[in-house]
Formats: C-alpha cells, sequence, structure tokens
C-alpha cells in the first residue's frame, strides 16, 4: 500500500529541516569535511541499495560523467562542506534560514544563464523582497553586530553553489537516457570520492568517537541525503515539481523549531521576521505568467522533476 503523498511530503520536509540540527551536533565530535564525508558515504550507500534493489544501470558515456562530476561539487560536496563550516559559528536556525535564499540565486542565475526564462514585475518584485529579507535576518541596521559574518556568508555561499549547481544540472543532463535514480546516485558517489580525497589532507582522525555525534552524521546521511531523495522522487512522479518544490518553504520553520527547541537556540526578532520575509520573496520569484514557459522551479538538494529531466525542484540543506 502507498503511502498517500501529503504524508511523504510532510517526513521530507522534517527530514530536510532537522538536517541542519544533525549538522551542528555532528559538527560538535567530528571536523566539518568528516561530517560532510561521512553524510554522502551513508548517503551513497542508501541509494546503491535502491539502484540495486530496482535493477539500475549507471549513466553512460564520458561526457555525461564529466558533468555529474561538476554537478556532485556543486551540488553536493561544496555545498555540504560549506553548511558544516557555517555552523561552526553560526546557529542551525540561521543556517536553515539562509538555505532559503537558493531560490533568490536561483532566478538571478536563471535570467543570465537561462534565456528563455523571461523576468516579471512580480518576480522583480520577489527578488527585491527577499534580499530585504535576508537584511533583516541579518540585522543589518545594527551593523551585524553580534552575527559571525564569516559563517553566515559560507551559509549564503553554500545556497548560491545550490542554484548554480541545478542551472548546470538542467544546461548538461537533461536527456540523457539514465534514470533520474541513476543521475542521483552516481552523483552523491562521485561527491563521495571527492570528499575521500579532500578530507585525509585538510583533517586528522578524532581521538576518540562520540555516539551522539556519530549518530547525527548517520542520519544526515541515511535520511537527509540518501531517503529523503528517494522520497522527492516519489512526491514528484505522483503530484509534479511545482507542487513538490512548496517543501522549500517548511525546510527554515522546521529548522528553526529544532534549533530553539533542541539546542536551545537564542532567536532575536528579527530572524523569524526575515525568514517569513525571505519566504514571501522567494515564492514570488517562482510564479510564472499563465501562458510563459516555467524553466527553473524553486532551485536546489535534493531540490527534481520527473524523467528524463534531471531531477531539481527544491533546496535541499
Amino acid at each position: 500500500m502507498t503511502v498517500d503523498w501529503r504524508i511523504r511530503f510532510g517526513v521530507l520536509a522534517l527530514i530536510w529541516g532537522f538536517s541542519f540540527l544533525f549538522i551542528k551536533v555532528g559538527t560538535e565530535g567530528f571536523a566539518p569535511f568528516q561530517v560532510t564525508f561521512g553524510r554522502l558515504l551513508f548517503g551513497t550507500a542508501v541509494l546503491a541499495v535502491a539502484m540495486l534493489l530496482k535493477r539500475e544501470r549507471l549513466p553512460r558515456g564520458r561526457r555525461t560523467w564529466l558533468h555529474l562530476t561538476v554537478a556532485a561539487f556543486l551540488l553536493n560536496a561544496l555545498p555540504f562542506s560549506l553548511f558544516s563550516y557555517a555552523e561552526l559559528t553560526i546557529p542551525s536556525t540561521l543556517a536553515g534560514i539562509c538555505n532559503a535564499t537558493t531560490p533568490l540565486w536561483g532566478m538571478v542565475l536563471s535570467l543570465v544563464a537561462l534565456s528563455e526564462d523571461r523576468p516579471t514585475r512580480v518576480r522583480a518584485a520577489g527578488l527585491g523582497i527577499g534580499f530585504i529579507g535576508v537584511l533583516t535576518v541579518l540585522g543589518v541596521w545594527q551593523g551585524f553586530s553580534g552575527l559571525d559574518v564569516t559563517g553566515t556568508m559560507l551559509a549564503l555561499l553554500a545556497s548560491f553553489s545550490y542554484a548554480v549547481g541545478w542551472i548546470y544540472v538542467r544546461r548538461t543532463l537533461t536527456g540523457t537516457g539514465a534514470s533520474n535514480l541513476s543521475l542521483a546516485g552516481s552523483q552523491v558517489g562521485l561527491a563521495t570520492l571527492q570528499l575521500a580525497v579532500v578530507t585525509p589532507l585538510f583533517t586528522s582522525l578524532p581521538s576518540s568517537i562520540e555516539i551522539v555525534p556519530l549518530l547525527a552524521v548517520i542520519a544526515l546521511g541515511v535520511l537527509g541525503t540518501g531517503y529523503a531523495m528517494l522520497l522527492q522522487y516519489g512526491v514528484v512522479s505522483e503530484v509534479g515539481p511545482t507542487t513538490a518544490a512548496m517543501v522549500t518553504y517548511f525546510i527554515p520553520v522546521i529548522a528553526t523549531a529544532a534549533g530553539v527547541a533542541l539546542l536551545d537556540e537564542q532567536l532575536s526578532w528579527n530572524t523569524p521576521v526575515g525568514a517569513v520575509i525571505v519566504l514571501a520573496g522567494a515564492a514570488l520569484t517562482q510564479t510564472r505568467p499563465r501562458s510563459g514557459r516555467s524553466v527553473v522551479r524553486a532551485a536546489a538538494t535534493p531540490p527534481k522533476p520527473a524523467v528524463p529531466e534531471p531531477a531539481a525542484t527544491a533546496s535541499r540543506p
């Protein structure tokens, strides 16, 4: 019996919302690169099992694998690492809110990279509103007082990387003939290899392994990087990418609630207010004229349209 898509949608939002908490807890026992490597390794294991059970073949062609290598860096290795480093100095709540800016970056980039994606007054207004929300979250009138600027910039850069990555995927991996699961599994596997090379160069083995950070990394990989992607494939296939993309707007809400309730993170008034403004602006940037062609739907993580296009509809952490 198939579980109703609304339940799966809710589970997906919970998993990706809690991923920022998992990152925060993971970095309490491991270096950021180790957290990223762990989540990719466990995520790859889940996707590999799914591919074996469904008897999926690996993508073919040197060009496809080259594009997947770039996508793995832009959509997995780089943003995952940036979020891990960011959460060394900023709350998980702020990281979750920064993640919600991906659709804003996606719109800016789409105007350059996708010439058929024409701006409208509503979408332009949404872009402006969204960045006003970002400035509100950052407390710009206070001169960023009490805010770790470096950590916040790393989180915003991670969201920007998602936007760049999904535009790249749409332009290079559409119509390869491979299934979404095959492309995703291969991409995450390549990102794991990338971190396997980088991690030993910049980190050393921890002197001891604490159980709670280890469980957080395992959950981050198995649930947030593996199982969540499988969930999203099902939701996209059943209700379409536009509806599935709405999960983007629940992620910061859940991330904020989890950080405040479970990590005792503090919120000033401008953080939730700014988050609401960001989400409102992001939603407006995704509107389309009735006769227009939808080219970029909320950009990003396991941010995905149905076959034959590479899956990409929502901003994942």
